[in-house]
């Protein structure tokens, strides 16, 4: 996979304030919290031993631009170097829950539906979009979550039979927030993802992701795939856990970008987000969502989290939720995108870079077997603390 790491970096590189995680090669054997200043790279994990240490600092942006560290030359000699080089990146967080919102766009939620009703059955799929097109229109965006205009929407389609635990969460007042993947599970810039192997009906989903601290602060952002399989979970809901939560079913980076005066969430609420698939058969398929159309505020998924009712003492990543449930056939007329093994999928927007990672089996790629546990013994080795 050619990478062109100038494309993978901020616009803004010289004044963006990046946090990431490497891992280093021996004598280190283990991973390091680093800081992109001006384009060059810091090992700062002396300091700052993991990203949930550094996000808790009430100083983060501050402590960042100034921490002591060892210097590792250029960020895009790093892009550069591949998942096996001796420095590689790893996704941004560590020990941090992975938490992520569903159905936060209209566009979204009219898929959810359309899984639902189709049983995961893609041949399917086609017919139902269109008669639900029909029957409620695609202008959903236009509702808030939990106003009377949704409650009577939500009265008419339970009337016509229509309605659906996706609507629920797309237009009721709660919030659908699940654990997409476990702390430390994540994967990186560069690294396969992993598809389920039964899964013949499956997406990517490229989403911008909160990094939130453990009082309930958003200190910065990044970008995810919240990979995705369809016919798992169209055939119940109740098998959300297996559709979501898989070997490199989750990737995150390349960095998470710290919050100062020229990055903030008003920034992340006008910013739009490209999705690019290039497949091994010449493939190709691209779009863009834009969070203007996102139908809950950013704050508001952040406070239907955590908050009085669950707390996050090691902070929590947040993904935001995507509108991308790519439709254009693939295989057959009518029978939709489904993934290829080898596919490239990019995710990007100017404000964070992009991520990119290649599609495999999760059952062929390495497996994951670095946890928590490995991450301190590996950092009191190193006298760390």
């Amino acid at each position: 996979m050619h990478i062109d790491p100038a494309a993978c970096l901020p616009s803004d590189l010289d004044r963006a304030l990046l946090i990431g995680r490497i891992w280093r090669g021996a004598p280190i054997d283990g991973p390091s919290v680093v800081v992109v200043r001006n384009g060059e790279v810091f090992d700062i994990t002396a300091s700052a031993p993991t990203t949930s240490d550094l996000f808790d600092r009430d100083d983060v942006a501050a402590f960042a631009r100034s921490a002591p560290g060892e210097a590792l030359g250029p960020v895009q000699a790093l892009l550069g170097q591949g998942a096996n080089a001796e420095a590689s990146l790893l996704a941004p967080c560590d020990v941090q829950a992975i938490k992520a919102c569903g159905v936060t766009f209209a566009v979204s939620l009219l898929e959810r539906v359309i899984e639902e009703q189709a049983g995961g059955d893609p041949g399917r799929a086609a017919d139902i979009r269109a008669s639900l097109h029909e029957l409620i229109g695609t202008d959903l965006a236009k509702i808030r979550p939990g106003s009377p205009a949704a409650l009577r929407l939500k009265e008419e389609l339970q009337r016509r039979g229509a309605w659906s635990q996706y609507m629920e969460v797309g237009i009721g007042e709660d919030a659908e927030v699940f654990t997409k993947s476990q702390p430390m599970s994540a994967v990186g810039f560069g690294a396969d993802i992993g598809l389920y192997p039964t899964s013949a009906w499956n997406n990517p989903e490229p989403e911008i992701v909160l990094a939130v601290n453990a009082a309930g602060t958003i200190v910065g952002a990044t970008l995810g795939n919240d990979v995705n399989l369809r016919d798992i979970e169209g055939r119940s809901a109740l098998l959300l856990g297996k559709a979501k939560d898989n070997n490199g079913s989750c990737a995150i980076g390349p960095f998470v970008r710290l919050f100062d005066e020229g990055f903030s969430l008003d920034t992340l609420r006008e910013a739009s987000v490209s999705l690019r698939i290039d497949g091994e058969d010449g493939f190709v398929l691209e779009g863009v969502s834009h969070m203007r159309e996102i139908s809950r505020d950013p704050l508001d998924l952040v406070a239907q989290t955590c908050g009085a009712h669950h707390q996050y003492p090691d902070g929590f990543m947040l993904f935001l939720g995507t509108m991308f449930s790519p439709i254009k056939d693939r295989d057959t007329a009518g029978g939709g995108f489904t993934h290829h093994l080898g596919d490239v999928v990019t995710i990007s927007t100017p404000e964070l870079g992009a991520l990119v990672n290649t599609v495999r089996l999760s059952t062929q790629i390495a497996p994951w077997q670095f946890g928590v546990r490995a991450l301190y013994r590996n950092l009191a080795a190193r006298g760390v603390r």
